[in-house]
């Protein structure tokens, strides 16, 4: 947790204020000191403290600071800090908290803004919970979760019927920049029958974060949602921390029986903190800049999600993935491809023609889709993309009269439809379409 000591409280003054929050246990502490600062990372000698355990680092004239250890090299240890450090002087004391970082639950947080450290962020005043949950937890065991079996309407047209999506799969959203992926995401946590909605806004503007708020979520989706926001001007830690904090309350969602929605946006946001942090401490990159850490934090934030044990909740959850330069073999959308369970990939392409949602249908693959849903939904979603992808194949001659009518039954069948699959594929983002409503709108189609 952040403190602000201005008055200089003593040290189990501080503790006793934010038990709720942490699980502190200052027994005995031995102080260190700073002995160095390069870039983002604090050296510090003389306290013995585990990686992950937290430090209070107090100097003269400034706020005390709090850091969590990173890493170790003999008897000093890494910092990285959660808040500015403007001020910090050589020698500034370590004071170890031995805490275990936690969020706060209940449903007092539906409706609500958290930061990076589960603290409130919209000034609606504090909360009243006293049950609280770790940032990290032991994987479920693979044997015991609950199949996915039964899809989840989440509003839209495209995805409904063509991308069906199961209550605990994830998928990536994998998209460049200003091709409206916070608009799907806003009309996913409007109309989807979950019953919860977690958002995480990890590394985005702070711009975006209001204005997603305000303007895409509105009140009524804010209701039953809860919002993580941690952006681009947090440090590394918070950031990373605010991905941990949306997907441990989604968790504890899970754990009560719920069926919630997570999105989170972005997980290469995720990655690139936990890039940044690997670097300061020392380790060597990898692929394209990228520590092999990064390649290790990813699964293991990812396979989080799901569904629990049979009888249990699910977490249905959807990652943001930014191709920079709309490069889909970027590595961590590489990586993040291969451990969801399937991902839908928004065009730059079809963003400027005016398609909204821009979903490539073509690029883009639920692998959930067979196991729930019925042959006729199957086959009828087979025969849209087979006639889709056979009129963008046959686009240019199409468009320079090249193509001669009769030459091929199933283009012609292409040419007549074409007016219908893209309207099909058109949503407004005011209007749901919910999951009975677009498989009979499918079905037409080739009736």
């Amino acid at each position: 947790m952040a403190f602000q000591l201005k008055d200089r409280e003593s040290v189990a003054s501080k503790i006793r204020a934010y038990l709720p929050y942490t699980t502190r246990r200052p027994a005995f502490i031995v102080e260190g000191r700073l002995i160095r600062m390069v870039g983002l990372m604090l050296e510090a000698e003389g306290c013995r403290v585990p990686v992950g355990g937290h430090c209070v680092i107090r100097s003269v004239d400034i706020p005390d600071v709090e850091a969590e250890v990173v890493g170790f090299s003999g008897d000093k240890i890494f910092l990285m800090p959660l808040e500015p450090v403007t001020g910090l002087q050589p020698g500034a004391r370590i004071i170890p908290l031995h805490d275990v970082s936690k969020v706060p639950v209940g449903d007092q947080l539906l409706g609500r803004v958290l930061d990076g450290r589960g603290f409130p962020l919209d000034g609606k005043g504090n909360f009243d919970l006293n049950q609280s949950v770790s940032l990290t937890r032991e994987s479920i065991n693979p044997l015991h979760r609950r199949p996915i079996s039964e899809p989840l309407d989440v509003g839209v047209r495209a995805i409904n019927s063509l991308l069906t999506v199961g209550q605990g799969q994830r998928m990536g959203l994998f998209a460049g920049s200003g091709v409206g992926k916070s608009v799907l995401l806003g009309m996913m946590t409007k109309y989807t029958t979950a019953d919860i909605t977690v958002v995480g806004l990890i590394g985005e503007r702070g711009r975006e974060v209001k204005e997603f708020i305000e303007q895409i979520l509105g009140e009524e989706g804010l209701k039953r949602s809860v919002v993580v926001a941690s952006p681009a001007d947090d440090s590394p830690l918070m950031r990373m921390h605010g991905a941990m904090v949306a997907t441990s309350i989604a968790e504890y969602y899970r754990d009560q029986g719920k069926n919630v929605l997570l999105l989170m946006d972005s997980l290469t946001r995720y990655a690139q903190a936990q890039r940044e942090i690997a670097l300061a401490v020392g380790e060597p990159p990898a692929t394209k800049g990228y520590p092999p850490s990064v390649f290790a934090k990813l699964p293991a934030l990812v396979e989080r999600a799901g569904n629990g044990v049979e009888g249990g909740g699910s977490i249905t959850a959807f990652y943001t993935v930014l191709t920079e330069g709309d490069d889909v073999q970027d590595p961590v959308a590489d990586s993040a491809r291969a451990i969801l369970d399937g991902h839908i990939v928004l065009s730059r392409r079809l963003a400027e023609e005016g398609q909204y949602p821009a979903i490539d249908i073509e690029a883009s693959i639920s692998r959930a889709m067979p196991n729930i849903v019925d042959n006729n939904h199957m086959q009828s979603g087979q025969v849209f993309k087979r006639l889709y992808s056979r009129y963008q194949q046959s686009r240019d001659l199409i468009s320079v009269g090249a193509y001669v009518p009769g030459s091929d039954p199933e283009t012609d069948l292409a040419i007549q439809k074409i007016d219908s699959l893209k309207a099909f594929l058109r949503q407004s983002i005011n209007k749901r379409v919910g999951f009975n409503d677009g498989l009979t709108e499918l079905g037409a189609l080739f009736s």
